[in-house]
């Protein structure tokens, strides 16, 4: 923990920053749409197949592959692995499949790591009854060729047993990939899905409200504040957890005691007109260039 993150927290009397990347897991909202996308995909870990989580950056698809990691690996039963370099060619993807569910493979032998990797999998389904879960974030990246030898990984007895449980988490484009010629068998093997979309200004405030909360300051922000920076966020998370952000490094520096409108007219409204002249600096270059 640097400088001015203790500094931070012992301002603010904060366990952690509430608008930092690295929330604990059981701070971040969990809404109703996603408790039940969760559940769902409970169900599915019995039964394999895949889901997909998609929707537009900042809208909340990475932290519920989060919640859904943790969730999944406090059952004691589950295996749980998660893809981190999903652009990977066949031979890597294989080779980083092999190290998250313990099988040696030789990256010169297809053959006989995808004989070895369904072995391991549907062992561990005789033993526990439960699916192996395989959690793919950006998986819009991925390779139509990957995404299909993963579809052939999971599934036996021509098709009958699901060996495997797949999430695919991934912006618009994930859903565009998927309608490909090639990979429509694989897309009609998706069982649940989640569609992220834009947080409404009641969800934002909740946010807002539960990650204050849980970070141990729930009056660190005066009512009108948090509704000016929900109003300002195009309903989006990361924008709002962005802003927050800046404010409250900005109430440090100030040593201020509560974050309230005052401040967020000092700290955005005296950016705004750099940002202008920096746009009309750039809209001048452009039309000399021309």
């Amino acid at each position: 923990m640097n400088s001015h993150t203790k500094k931070l927290l012992a301002l603010y009397g904060l366990k952690w920053n509430p608008f930092g990347a690295d929330v604990p897991v059981e701070a971040l909202l969990v809404t109703p749409r996603i408790e039940s996308f969760l559940w769902r995909v409970e169900v599915l870990v019995g039964e394999g197949g895949f889901a997909v989580i998609s929707g537009d950056p900042g809208t909340g698809k990475s932290v519920t592959l989060r919640i859904l990691s943790d969730r999944l690996g406090a059952q004691r039963e589950v295996v749980v692995g998660a893809l981190t370099r999903p652009q990977s060619a066949i031979a890597d993807f294989y080779r980083e499949l092999g190290e998250l569910f313990g099988v040696k493979l030789s990256p010169h032998n297809r053959w006989g790591g995808f004989k070895a990797l369904r072995e391991k999998w549907r062992a561990h389904l005789e033993a526990s009854l439960f699916r192996p879960v395989l959690l793919v974030d950006e998986a819009q990246t991925m390779d139509p060729e990957v995404l299909s030898e993963l579809r052939l990984l999971s599934s036996m007895n021509f098709d009958a047993t699901s060996i495997l449980t797949v999430v695919l988490c991934g912006d618009g484009r994930l859903l565009d990939l998927l309608c490909h010629q090639e990979l429509l068998p694989l897309g009609s093997r998706v069982r649940t899905r989640l569609i992220t979309e834009p947080a409404t200004r009641q969800e934002l405030l909740e946010f807002l409200e539960n990650a204050l909360e849980k970070a141990g300051n729930p009056d660190l922000m005066t009512r009108g504040v948090m509704e000016t920076l929900v109003d300002h966020s195009a309903g989006n998370y990361r924008v709002l957890s962005m802003l927050a952000g800046e404010l409250l490094s900005a109430g440090m520096a100030r040593n201020v005691n509560q974050l309230d409108e005052k401040l967020y007219l000092e700290v955005f409204e005296q950016s705004a007109p750099r940002r202008r002249r920096r746009s009309a600096e750039k809209g001048d270059n452009l039309n000399e260039r021309r």
